[in-house]
């Protein structure tokens, strides 16, 4: 093999490994929405990754002292940036109102650099299709825009109507593509054979036949079973 497609695949995996390593010593904000600061470290570590395995002049020991010289700068700035306020201010923007008492607020659109066009389908995703409805629609840090409905537009509650409600929780996952989960299984007080039980009910006799089946608090089992002869699968709730 030609040496320098060997020595690119060796720096390839090695970069590789060392980034995963790294990005999961910063913590997940990184993968999550990104603000502006975000953005710089992904454009950065993503620079400094792909120099490091194309570029004749990039050195492996250069690019591993790059990038952790990179990660040890984002941690430094990431604990300054929780313990600050004022360094909070200078890394991150401030959130901006755009929409206040249905009124669209020109100059905070205009600083944003935002269209009409653009503020009305972000309204739209939010489940907002009249304006006139929207108390306050602010732009994050992260360009996420969130919306309060005005008061008389907004659904009723069952707390509002006097309705006890019962929480179901959150829903464990029992069985993925036909493996069942036996620890949460378990955590839940409850064993293989009340699983099975709960399958035949619905007809199924075996796990492999399940795709998923989740559990909710109130011992309530959520079923998709798997494709069958191109069949569509579907959910069904089994018995308590």
């Amino acid at each position: 093999m030609d040496r320098v497609i060997l020595n690119t695949i060796i720096r390839s995996v090695g970069v590789y490994i060392l980034a995963i390593l790294l990005t999961r010593l910063m913590g997940r904000k990184l993968i999550a929405q990104m603000t502006f600061f975000d953005f710089v470290i992904g454009v950065s570590m993503g620079s400094i990754i792909a120099n490091s395995i194309v570029g004749q002049q990039f050195t492996s020991m250069s690019a591993i002292t790059a990038l952790i010289l990179v990660s040890v700068l984002i941690i430094i700035t990431g604990y300054v940036h929780i313990k600050s306020f004022k360094a909070r201010k200078i890394i991150d923007s401030e959130p901006v109102t755009l929409v206040q008492n249905g009124t669209i607020v020109e100059e905070n659109m205009k600083n944003v650099r935002l269209t009409i066009n653009e503020l009305m389908m972000k309204l739209r995703e939010k489940n907002s299709f009249n304006l006139a409805d929207v108390e306050f629609a602010i732009m994050e840090n992260d360009g996420e825009l969130s919306v309060l409905t005005k008061a008389d537009k907004q659904p009723l509650t069952p707390g509002q109507m006097n309705i006890q409600a019962t929480s179901t929780g959150l829903m464990r996952d029992i069985i993925l593509d036909g493996n069942v989960m036996e620890e949460n299984l378990s955590s839940a007080g409850l064993n293989k054979e009340w699983l099975q039980s709960q399958l035949n009910s619905q007809n199924i006799k075996d796990i492999s036949e399940v795709f998923y089946a989740g559990l909710d608090d109130t011992k309530r089992l959520c079923i998709s079973k798997k494709e069958m002869n191109d069949e569509e699968s579907h959910g069904e709730y089994g018995i308590e």
